[in-house]
């Protein structure tokens, strides 16, 4: 394998159906095994920018950008983005792509999108990596009230103009104090996420993303899908903990899931990007053995 196969990614588009096109970046040989990887909300492809060439020289590391995340078009005018919606997403493009069987990579929203679809496809997951999330975020009723009727007062009102940054850098610092993630860090996912406009730059994200979600599944579904993982499993959690996943709902999860492994490293949310080079030496740990 040439240094460059490994180490830039190309685009390949994805048409799934006439109002849908998604992007993937890939790296690595063509005829490597497949890995699936799936980034965080409001990321992209960019968010493997430093993990994916150190999983290139075993693998065909494939980054699928979401619905309405990086360069992958946008839902319909009255479609929301739901959990389930993203699942038949992923399918539908590994089908496009041929993948009849391969090892699966998500970090936080991916992880949870990852984690239903190696429930709803168990014979098409060799392996199961997972980076700070398992199953999506779930509903104990608390808050459901709320949610459903900031969602509907939210959608109504989605006319306001984007923000537009001056530069590239403006834009890297709105998203290190959002995020907390070091700028250069924040980098790689920032670039692939502007787009050129009058004026400077603007997220290509979608806006509805941000809204809050109607419906969220409740816990106790969630934990009777992730008990139908059957792929050999690696989570990778931050110390200290993200206040939204909970030490106690972690353990309680993956104590269902039936061949995990848990780990935990020092660091933020963003572990694959603050250390890839330990990182990657945990995916291949797991996907080898």
């Amino acid at each position: 394998m040439s240094a460059h196969s490994s180490t830039l990614p190309i685009e390949q588009r994805i048409t799934l159906s006439h109002h849908l096109s998604l992007t993937a970046q890939l790296w690595g040989d063509a005829d490597a095994p497949p890995l699936l990887a799936l980034h965080g909300w409001l990321d992209n492809a960019g968010s493997f920018a430093f993990l994916a060439p150190k999983l290139a020289t075993r693998f065909r590391v494939i980054a699928l950008e979401l619905p309405g995340h990086g360069h992958s078009n946008h839902l319909p005018a009255g479609i929301s983005y739901h959990y389930v919606d993203y699942v038949s997403a992923v399918l539908n493009a590994t089908d496009a792509l041929g993948l009849d069987r391969y090892h699966l990579l998500g970090h936080s929203l991916g992880a949870g999108i990852a984690s239903l679809v190696a429930a709803a496809t168990p014979q098409r997951i060799d392996r199961l990596s997972l980076i700070e999330g398992l199953g999506p975020l779930g509903d104990d009723g608390s808050n459901t009230l709320k949610r459903f009727r900031d969602a509907f007062a939210t959608s109504a009102a989605s006319g306001k103009s984007l923000r537009v940054f001056a530069d590239i850098d403006q834009a890297i610092s709105a998203r290190t104090m959002a995020s907390g993630l070091r700028a250069d860090l924040a980098r790689p996912i920032v670039e692939r996420g502007l787009a050129q406009v009058d004026g400077g730059y603007r997220w290509r994200s979608d806006p509805r993303l941000t809204r809050p979600s109607a419906v969220r599944l409740a816990e106790g579904q969630i934990r009777a899908l992730l008990a139908g993982i059957e792929a050999r499993t690696a989570l990778l959690l931050s110390a200290p903990m993200t206040p939204y996943l909970p030490t106690a709902m972690m353990e309680a999860r993956a104590a269902l899931v039936p061949r995990i492994s848990v780990t935990h490293m020092d660091g933020g949310h963003h572990l694959h990007l603050e250390h890839p080079d330990a990182v990657a030496a945990w995916v291949l740990a797991h996907l080898s053995h």
